[in-house]
């Protein structure tokens, strides 16, 4: 075979070749750039006060769902200030429905002019930048509101799923070099060590899952359980997880 022909077919073998590894990198890079906005999109949400809907991202456009009618344009404009945000779009209604007028309705009282007192202006802590400070917000986060499971399951119920999310948000913003231990404890029960050891271990892994796919690098995050090893009151309280800067 002359040298010619060689080089005809090694040409569309190196594209055939080169053209899926693109494409591979290209939809990596793009599930990096949609968690990491999303995840700086929710902590912006959170600071605003408006913790409660979700964002999700098609590329660097945004589309909002589980607000409020009259939280609905706030949560839009917080989004849009995010950097990186090319668009965000709402899903439902996002004007607050006003009450229908009434012919028997009495008309409203007059207005009387008062004079406002000055407004008042007031500073928002920044997020702790030390390891005792983010510690002790874990830890507030946690008394406020623990991650809750479906009896005798790792399935988080829908108020420990927020809870978890609630911390994820919280701990994007601490500093990038810390990394975090989840334990998980269970009460004791009829099932035996090795069965407590399991369920612990797999309720820590799903809290770790939601912090890592709300913002953290897997790198950052390890899971353990310890079963029902530590008891604290031998109640309810035996059933938590912990998360520890380490």
């Amino acid at each position: 075979m002359s040298g010619g022909r060689r080089w005809i077919l090694v040409v569309p073998i190196a594209v055939l070749v080169t053209a899926p590894l693109a494409g591979v990198a290209t939809w990596a890079q793009s599930g990096t750039m949609e968690r990491d906005l999303a995840a700086r999109a929710q902590a912006a949400l959170f600071e605003a006060g408006l913790p409660t809907g979700d964002v999700r991202f098609d590329g660097r456009d945004a589309t909002l769902s589980g607000f409020a009618p009259g939280q609905a344009l706030r949560a839009l404009e917080v989004v849009q200030s995010v950097d990186g945000v090319r668009a965000a779009k709402v899903n439902g209604d996002v004007t607050p429905v006003a009450p229908s007028p009434s012919s028997s309705a009495p008309p409203p009282p007059p207005t009387t002019t008062t004079t406002s007192p000055p407004p008042t202006t007031s500073t928002t802590a920044p997020p702790p930048t030390d390891k005792a400070g983010v510690q002790a917000e874990i830890d507030r986060l946690l008394t406020e509101a623990p991650i809750s499971f479906a009896p005798d399951t790792a399935r988080l119920t829908p108020e420990g799923e927020q809870a978890a999310r609630s911390i994820a948000i919280a701990l994007a913003k601490a500093p990038a070099g810390f990394r975090y231990r989840v334990t998980g404890h269970v009460a004791r029960g009829p099932g035996g060590e090795n069965a407590a050891l399991k369920l612990s271990r797999d309720r820590a892994r799903a809290v770790a899952r939601i912090l890592t796919s709300n913002g953290l690098a897997a790198k950052r995050v390890t899971y353990r359980g310890l079963g029902d090893t530590r008891p604290t009151t031998g109640g309810e309280e035996d059933r938590r997880v912990e998360i520890t800067v380490v």
